[in-house]
Parts: structure tokens; sequence; C-alpha cells
């Protein structure tokens, strides 16, 4: 029985709110901070077709955001239309799946106009010049106004007419730093596009941000623009990724594993040229990353997803940052499959970020005044000092010259072994420079991959239990499980329905041994809700094969000839993913003998 609140004195009554109270509601759903306000100007001048887009902004674009851009313009009685709700000129209204434009709904301009002090000038090819101020919803008559071509829109004071939310606002560096972020992503989607990103606080304006329009096909102007927004390092270690399945069309770039990074804040995301943060997305992209990260470390890509508009919903988030598939399945398999091809195809490539980091740990001493000869101990007074305080300490190093080969040329991509040092890093001679090898690691992986290309071309073998084991779980979740149950039986897991919402597990995989079954159904259960599939039991098979690949695979500590060193270099060049092992760590370094000699201060 309900209780009677005493806070209500009367009746509750339906009311119908202005237009003004309408405008700041949309505005908490569209604005959240001042990077949402550049999010959608600056998208409203891409969909204008701008070839140069110029953005300022001041203390975080709290208290000012210009837009300038030189797209199509509007038309004087255009204007006050624009400050209206829901009045847009991408769509007519009568099909919202077949969306080709950034914006569609009309709600940004009116949204801006209610919160702060919107002004907006523009000009038409063939028309005049012409201005339009809303502040607080209240807009003023439209007036003649002074501009070439284009559209320039100028915001101050974002909340002024409701300052409550500036409270919840981050400092004016994180929110410049958001901008910053907004207009970055914007600038991958359209490399052939100049933009440019002013920070006018204090009273001087500065550059933050430069992107000039790049030229070439596709590609080029994609890695071009890459290149300017991510960086030289990552430029260098990106592999192009060009994949197409049952009407979708993925390009863009992903870095090597070795170029990875300590969290998920360089992976972007694009759907249709639309910048998008979708969880089903970044699940695929980390799967397919699976087998060659740990678990603490993240991968760097810039993907892009074309399809039909009618084969993705965009009108789900209010700020169009999510999307939603018709077929989601065929999505994700195109990521996952694209991009562990083309990290196969690297073959045994490395990032160049390793190189770098191992010259950085390499500096030489500060010189110090000299020390004659006379007043140094001698190596083997320095020996027994050793050799007495740790024992073994003092030993001869452990290191093997071996014999130049006859048969073995150094312009091979890992060159010839020419020593091993510490019985557990082989040393290689190229045409350029050295390669040193983790033996152990590389090894290891070259193992693993042998394990898992037996295990795809024999298939996992599967234990049946004495006793099926019965998983009690929700019809809906019982439901989704069994829809994967054909994939879940060639992976040795085989389930049956068991009436009601109950699975019957009978066989698991014999790989795994002893295994709580029903914690592994519900893992995948889990996975199934927060992803759209599960790979929880491939990747329980595949740690396995790796631990098995780790004991499997030459020791550190064990002595090699020249011809075992050679061959597991010859092995690694034909395997793929042969440059990191399984946990994502380089196996080789290879250190160029320019980079040697500047470290000899030679160059």
């Amino acid at each position: 029985m309900a209780i009677a609140d005493p806070q209500i004195k009367q009746q509750p009554v339906i009311r119908q709110l202005d237009d003004a109270a309408i405008n700041r509601i949309a505005a908490g759903e569209v604005l959240e901070r001042p990077a949402s306000a550049v999010k959608e100007l600056v998208e409203n001048s891409i969909d204008a077709g701008a070839r140069r887009i110029e953005v300022v902004i001041a203390d975080g674009g709290k208290t000012l955001i210009r837009v300038t851009d030189d797209g199509c313009g509007m038309a004087p009685s255009d204007l006050p239309m624009a400050m209206s709700r829901h009045a847009t000129s991408k769509i007519d209204g009568s099909d919202l799946l077949n969306i080709t434009s950034f914006g569609f709904r009309g709600e940004a301009l009116p949204s801006l106009g209610a919160t702060g002090r919107l002004t907006i000038t523009s000009r038409a090819a063939g028309q005049d010049g012409a201005q339009i101020k809303v502040a607080g919803g209240k807009a003023e008559g439209v007036k003649p106004a002074a501009l070439t071509h284009g559209t320039v829109i100028e915001l101050r004071d974002m909340f002024y007419a409701t300052p409550a939310r500036l409270k919840f606002l981050r400092t004016d560096r994180a929110e410049a730093q958001a901008v910053t972020d907004v207009v970055k992503r914007l600038s991958m989607a359209e490399p052939f596009v100049t933009f440019i990103l002013h920070d006018a606080s204090n009273g001087v304006q500065r550059i933050i941000f430069r992107a000039d329009a790049e030229t070439g096909d596709l590609f080029d102007a994609l890695h071009g623009r890459l290149r300017t927004v991510l960086g030289k390092d990552f430029a260098e270690n990106a592999l192009p990724i060009d994949a197409e399945r049952d009407g979708f069309h993925l390009t863009g770039y992903a870095a090597l594993p070795t170029y990875s990074r300590g969290a998920a804040v360089a992976q972007y995301l694009f759907v249709n040229g639309r910048p998008v943060r979708d969880k089903m997305l970044l699940g695929a992209l980390r799967a397919a990353y699976m087998d060659v990260l740990s678990r603490d470390r993240h991968p760097v890509a810039a993907l892009f997803i074309d399809c039909d508009p009618t084969l993705v919903d965009v009108n789900v988030h209010p700020a169009k940052s999510e999307v939603r598939f018709r077929d989601p399945a065929t999505v994700r398999g195109l990521i996952v499959s694209g991009l562990r091809h083309a990290l196969a195809d690297a073959g045994h490539r490395a990032s160049t970020t390793v190189a770098n980091a191992t010259l950085g740990a390499i500096t030489p001493e500060p010189s110090t005044a000299r020390v004659y000869q006379m007043d140094r101990p001698s190596f083997s007074a320095r020996s027994m000092t050793f050799q007495a305080q740790a024992p073994g300490f003092g030993e001869t190093p452990s290191a093997r010259i071996e014999p130049e080969p006859e048969d073995t040329p150094d312009d091979l991509p890992l060159g010839a072994a020419r020593a091993q040092v510490h019985e557990n890093y082989i040393i290689a001679q190229t045409e350029k420079g050295i390669v040193i090898v983790d033996q152990h690691a590389a090894h290891e992986r070259l193992v693993y991959e042998k394990l898992k290309t037996q295990m795809a071309a024999n298939g996992v073998a599967a234990q049946a239990l004495l006793i099926p084991e019965i998983v009690e779980l929700s019809e809906n979740e019982a439901a989704q499980l069994l829809d994967i149950a054909a994939d879940l039986s060639r992976l040795g897991l085989t389930i049956e329905p068991f009436g009601g919402g109950a699975i019957a597990v009978r066989e698991t995989p014999a790989i795994l041994g002893e295994v709580n079954a029903e914690a592994m159904i519900r893992d995948i259960i889990d996975e199934l809700a927060d992803q759209g599939d599960s790979a929880s039991v491939q990747a329980r098979i595949e740690a396995i094969l790796s631990r098995v690949a780790c004991h499997g695979s030459i020791r550190s500590g064990r002595r090699m000839q020249a011809a075992e060193m050679n061959a597991l270099l010859r092995e690694m060049e034909a395997t793929p993913l042969s440059g990191q092992c399984n946990h994502g760590r380089p196996t080789y370094v290879e250190l160029k003998l320019s980079d040697i000699e500047r470290l000899f201060g030679r160059t």
C-alpha cells in the first residue's frame, strides 16, 4: 500500500514546457561540455563542404568558441530557421536510416542559443552576408554583415543561462584537451580538409593543433594525416588494413603489437566517416590483438568501416557517438579477421620504437677526471675481489664468438649469427647493422605458432564427462548459448539443452584438463552480454598452448651452435608474428650501424 508523501500538497498537473526550457533540456543531452559544442559545429562545417576549418577557444571553450569555415554558407532567410529546433537541410524526414551526413537532428544550434550567447554570420554564393544573434533563447532580428564567403559561428559564455552546469566542468586545461581530441578525431575522418585549432586564453592566440589538407589517393592521404595526428612513430609502425565482407569495407591503419599503450587512449574508430566510441567495435579490436598482447597492454589503431547507410543506425545516441549495426557479428568478424591477417602478413617485423628505447637506455657515462692506470686496480685484482664478495660474479663473461659461416649472407632480414652471449642472446650481423635476439622468447613464439597450426588442422580434442554437468541459466541466456553451440563444439565444448533454462555440458576441451564447467559457461555468457560474441574458450585453450610452448622452447642458459642459431633466425623470418613473444614483448632488437656509430660520436 502506497504511503502519501507529506511533501505533495496537491495533485500533480501535467504542463507543456515552453521552448526555452525545452532547448535547455535538449542542450543537456547534446552539449555536455565545450568539446561537445565544438564537435557539433565542426561537423556542420564538414557537412557544408568546407575545405578549411578554423576553431578558436578560450578558457577551455567555456568563454569562447569560434568556428570559421569556407563552406557553402546560408542565405539570410535561412538564419532564423536554423535557430529553430529540428530544422535541418540534411534530411527531409522520410527515411531516418539513409543518413549520409554528420548532423541531421537540427538540435545543436538551438541548444547553443538556449544556454549561451550565440552569433551566426554567414554568406552563401550569390547572396549578401547576414548575421543573427541569440542569447539565452532570445533571438534578435537578422542584420546585414560583412563576410566574403562561408560561415562564422561564435559562442560566448557557453552556460551563462544555466550557470549551475559550470560547476560540473573540469579545469580549463582538461576541457581544452577534450576539444583538441575532438578536432583530431574529426581531422582523421577528413584528411583532405585543413583543420586549425587556436587557444586564445589570456588574450594571446596560439596554435595548439594544425593539420593541413593532404593530397594523393585516400590511403596516402590518410597515412599522412595519421602521421600528423598520432606522430611519426605510429606512421612508421602501422600496418595498412583493407578488407571487405558482406557489404562492409574496413580500411585504416593498425600498429604492430610491439607498439602498444598502457591504456586504451589511442583507439580511433569511424563508421561511414563518423567518429564513434562503440563497445562492440572496441571489443573486436581487443580480440584481434588477444593473441599478441598481454592484458595490461592496448593496441593502437585508426579503423574506418564503410557500408550502406541502411545497414547501420546512427540515431541511437544523443551525441551520435554509438551506432547499432543490422548484423554486428559480421562487423566484428571483419575487424578480427582483417587485423589478424595484416598482423600475420607483417611476419617477423617489430616496432622501430623498440630500437629507439634500446638506444635511449645506452647512454654514455658522464665524463669524469682521468684516472691514471697506476691508480686503477687490474682486471685480475678486481676479479678476485668480486669472486670473494659474490662467488661466480668474477668469472669470465659468458660469450662465444662463432666462426663466420661461408653460406650465410648478411643481406637476410635477420642476418647471420655471429655470437651468443650469456647463453640467452644471439648477436646477428645484418647488411646495415646488428640484431640482438632473445632466443627463449623467439623460440617460444615459433613453438606456439606451430601448436596453433596443428590445432587448426586437427581440431581440438574433447574429453567426455562421465556425468554431464548441469548449469542452470535463464531461458534467454540458455538461448544465447545454444545459438553458438556449433562454434563451441569445434573448440571441444559440447553443450545441449536440458529443459527450461538448463544447459548440459557433455564434453570439455581435453587440453584444459579438469575444469569448472559452470564457471566457464558463465564466463561465456558474460562475454556474450558484453560484446555479442565469446572468445573465452579459445582464449583458455590458447593460454594453455602458450604455456606448453614456454616449456617446450629453448631455455635460457642453453649454448647453441652457429647452425642452430641461424636456423632459428631463418624460422623467425618465415613465421608470422615472430617479432613479439606470446605476451607482446619484442623477440629481437635491431640496431642500425648509423645508430651504433652515433653512440660512439662517430657521426
